[in-house]
């Protein structure tokens, strides 16, 4: 059964990519806040496409769970599209937003960290093995469908145990960003710890992603921080529309795919899910992770052969309209100063000029709402997929915002 799926995913592949060449015209592309004259620029362009880290559907690893399936084919399309919007937001925190990745060239090591936290392993710390296991908190089973919210949610949580990264994530509630409950959680002091292997070679909890040591100890350091703000990966889960995507909203959409800490957007269609990184005219441009691939282990020397972690294909488009009216948009601020140009820009061009809001941004803490506390690592004493089982009861989930099938 794989084998005749493997060969239908290369047949469709193949003759999409007969119909994806991006059109010769002379609208602007724009592509995480970068903007591209296709007729001047094409090149530059495919070369900012290539360089996203591309995840997709992966076969013949580990039991998830150590019992549960060696795939994540037919299920794991949104918890590929969360990796690639959370690796992003790991590209421009180390590399900036400015890094290209060339087949034949010697990437940094922070590259290199970077994707060894997304392999398909049960200990690196955002794996499918992770991922998966920590949506059980959210109300999802190994092999389940997730909504662009739900994968939010399970990075939120993930984070809290991965100290390299020092990422601090907020998922909005109720279509409102609150910027005193983010300047609070940004703020917060980051919690120290060595980054090691244990004695049974899994990653401890206070040392996820750290790359089962195989780098120096000079780098395991959290380069490119700033001292008093935790850099903030930004997730607004919304929905535009019913059961289709109301053509009101296209225009400000659009302007997030312009902003300078664009992270691009999850969504898709029923029950088929990408990651959205620009459009030109009415057409956006995404990553497919509906390509089923081996997993990759590392060498003995830690390194990765990356090549499978890069669409070399041409561009994937899709009409706005076709959307699915449940996505969830993402930005990333590396410095408060970054974060306060956001809001400021949200709050004249976004809110002020179109009568139809995406989210709203508001200062103060609703009072309404419940209190806002920080999420904490909780002291848990175990590791890999343990660690996941032993947290499902220590969180509760949140209102979901799952693609529709209709």
């Amino acid at each position: 059964m794989e084998a005749v799926r493997a060969q239908c995913e290369t047949q469709i592949n193949a003759f999409s990519d007969l119909l994806e060449d991006l059109p010769d015209s002379d609208e602007p592309v724009w592509l995480l806040g970068e903007q591209y004259c296709v007729k001047a620029e094409k090149s530059e362009l495919l070369s900012d496409i290539r360089s996203r880290l591309w995840f997709t559907y992966r076969k013949k690893f580990c039991p998830i769970g150590g019992t549960g399936p060696c795939s994540d084919t037919g299920w794991g399309c949104m918890l590929r599209c969360g990796q690639m919007i959370l690796a992003q937001a790991l590209v421009y925190r180390h590399l900036g937003r400015e890094w290209r990745w060339e087949k034949e060239n010697c990437q940094p090591e922070e590259y290199h960290r970077i994707l060894h936290c997304f392999l398909d392993r049960k200990d690196c710390c955002y794996s499918i093995h992770q991922m998966a296991q920590m949506g059980v908190g959210e109300g999802k089973s190994v092999g389940e469908w997730y909504g662009p919210n739900t994968v939010a949610q399970v990075l939120k949580k993930l984070a809290l145990f991965d100290e390299w990264n020092s990422l601090a994530v907020y998922v909005s509630m109720d279509n409102t960003v609150v910027i005193e409950d983010i300047k609070t959680l940004c703020k917060l002091q980051p919690m120290k710890g060595q980054l090691k292997p244990s004695s049974s070679g899994q990653v401890e909890p206070q040392a996820m992603g750290s790359m089962l040591g195989h780098f120096s100890p000079q780098a395991q350091g959290t380069p490119g921080s700033h001292p008093g703000w935790k850099p903030l990966l930004l997730i607004i889960p919304l929905r535009m529309g019913i059961n289709h995507i109301n053509p009101v909203y296209i225009e400000a959409l659009k302007e997030c795919f312009k902003m300078p800490q664009s992270l691009g957007v999850l969504g898709g269609k029923p029950n088929l899910a990408y990651y959205f990184i620009g459009f030109i005219g009415d057409e956006l441009i995404y990553l497919d992770p509906h390509t089923t691939q081996a997993a990759v282990d590392p060498d003995f020397d830690g390194t990765v052969d990356d090549q499978s972690y890069h669409c070399q294909r041409r561009p994937r488009r899709m009409k706005i309209l076709n959307l699915d009216p449940s996505v969830a948009v993402g930005f990333f601020f590396k410095t408060e100063a970054d974060f306060d140009r956001w809001c400021t820009f949200v709050q004249q061009e976004i809110l002020k000029k179109r009568c139809f809001r995406m989210f709203e941004l508001v200062e103060k803490h609703p009072l309404h709402w419940p209190p806002f506390i920080p999420p904490t690592k909780p002291e848990v004493q175990t590791t890999g997929a343990e660690l996941i089982e032993s947290m499902d009861k220590l969180f509760e989930s949140e209102e979901e915002f799952e693609i529709l099938n209709v």
